[in-house]
């Protein structure tokens, strides 16, 4: 038992190694050498996650907490995206001199992240240095250009771009299903800078107003956001598929797709762009989808209009031998394969009669989406015994029917196999393996003497004798009450 628990931590350990390196968090010290003016920074970052929290960070002797500020950023390379948070905390220093800030641990998002430490030398106030500014021209005052750089202006160039929910149909049969796109466009003439920002947690966000409560999902789940050149129009755009998903409506209420923001980094360009100052300025700007519909039609009639999957299917079968003997098992799996909501499929209807005993099935179920379509089987597996000789098609036996939709027509699946069995009668056999109870067992050694029922009659008397008593003593006990 105690090498159980040892195995157990043991993964636990493993597991919990491979999401502290899968989240790639990280501590960054600032300069260990600073003037009276500057500022001290530890930055705590997290790769490829969001930070949802984090310890106090540590106290340094000589110093004072001065606030805290946290920053994200999402970066496309080569069709790959990759994100990041931090969080940083500024100390300004009290006075001149050597501190030393000891080694500590943080626990962030669950995962503990340790530092070595530093020793700060706070030395006289540089009076060169500004606080808070992250772009500086190292030979500004020299050309005299960071003036220049305060007075620069920034313009806001127009963008050809635009963020679009699409329906692959805009009317569907109840159970039919059609593929939703949600997708960022940019146009080849476009010319100013974006650049996605914070793409998972707004996609959470967005996800939790489009999806439809009323149908069932299948999403393509998509990782990595490529760029694919699209033409929309007459004009040529790259599109970045954001979110994918096959909906299979689940009853008749029109599907509403309400309309949706996704916020991108929209910079701002410089008006005189310098050598050395900066060329541009980051701002934000949220684009809008149009809200959409998907109407949903009922099934034409049928008796099984409830129950019947609805797609476009076609029957795989396999069975291990055709020519048989009664008493002796045989496997035969009925697979449909086809492009539908294949977790809707339900088992083939059986005819049952005393020529097959056939047993519950086992069932394989595979889904695939690609190409903007789900597709897939789900195999069926029987387990039968034949009991009587004869030839069989099975097509008599297993039947699968479902709405096409390429036809927009009912239809039927039906084995195509036809098997052969050979050998005796297995129904005398099951007769004779019943328990038939004691009252069988019992009749041979019975008294069989035939006996008039004539003889019985004083039998009768007696019964009628005794139900008139009680009915008159019933009388008097009523009237003397």
């Amino acid at each position: 038992m105690r090498y159980k628990y040892v195995l157990i931590l043991c993964v636990a350990t493993f597991f919990l190694a491979l999401q502290a390196e899968a989240q790639q968090v990280s501590v960054e010290l600032g300069p260990n050498e600073i003037g009276l003016n500057e500022q001290f920074t530890i930055t705590v970052k997290i790769q490829d996650d969001r930070l949802r929290k984090y310890d106090d960070f540590p106290e340094i002797p000589g110093f004072e907490k001065a606030g805290i500020s946290t920053s994200s950023s999402t970066n496309i390379v080569n069709g790959q995206v990759s994100s990041s948070q931090s969080v940083t905390q500024t100390y300004l220093p009290t006075r001149e001199g050597s501190f030393k800030l000891s080694p500590f641990r943080m626990n962030v998002n669950e995962t503990q992240v340790s530092s070595s430490g530093s020793t700060i030398t706070v030395g006289a106030a540089n009076q060169n240095t500004r606080r808070n500014s992250p772009f500086t021209d190292p030979f500004g005052d020299f050309f005299g250009r960071d003036e220049e750089e305060q007075s620069q202006e920034f313009v806001d160039v127009k963008d050809d771009a635009f963020l679009a929910l699409s329906n692959d149909q805009d009317s569907v049969y109840l159970g039919e299903g059609f593929t939703t796109t949600l997708a960022f466009y940019v146009s080849e003439r476009n010319q100013a800078p974006l650049q996605f920002y914070d793409l998972g947690k707004q996609l959470t966000d967005i996800l939790k107003k489009i999806r439809p409560s009323n149908a069932w999902e299948e999403n393509f789940n998509i990782e990595n956001i490529n760029g694919k050149p699209v033409s929309i129009n007459g004009e040529n755009y790259t599109q970045y598929k954001i979110y994918q998903a096959t909906f299979y409506p689940l009853n008749e209420e029109v599907i509403k797709f309400p309309e949706v923001g996704l916020q991108m980094i929209k910079y701002r360009v410089a008006k005189n762009p310098s050598f050395f100052g900066r060329r541009r300025q980051e701002d934000f700007k949220t684009f809008q989808s149009k809200p959409k519909q998907v109407y949903v039609k009922k099934l034409p009639p049928h008796p099984l209009r409830e129950s019947v999957a609805v797609g476009n299917y076609r029957l795989e079968e396999e069975i291990g031998e055709q020519e048989l003997t009664t008493g002796n098992s045989f496997n035969y799996v009925f697979k449909i394969v086809g492009e539908g909501n294949i977790s809707a499929i339900d088992k083939p209807i059986i005819q049952e009669d005393d020529n097959f005993d056939v047993y519950a099935p086992s069932i394989e179920q595979n889904i695939s989406r690609r190409n903007n379509e789900v597709v897939g089987s789900k195999a069926f597996s029987y387990y039968a015994v034949p009991n009587e000789p004869g030839e069989y098609k099975l097509g008599e036996y297993f039947k699968w029917v479902f709405f096409n939709t390429s036809t927009k027509q009912y239809d039927t699946l039906t084995s195509d196999i036809a098997i052969q069995v050979t050998g005796k009668s297995r129904k005398n056999d099951y007769i004779s393996a019943q328990d038939v109870g004691t009252f069988y067992s019992k009749a041979s050694s019975a008294d069989n003497t035939l006996r008039s029922m004539e003889n019985d009659g004083w039998l009768q008397l007696l019964a009628n004798a005794l139900i008139l008593g009680m009915l008159v003593l019933t009388v008097i006990v009523v009237f003397k009450k």
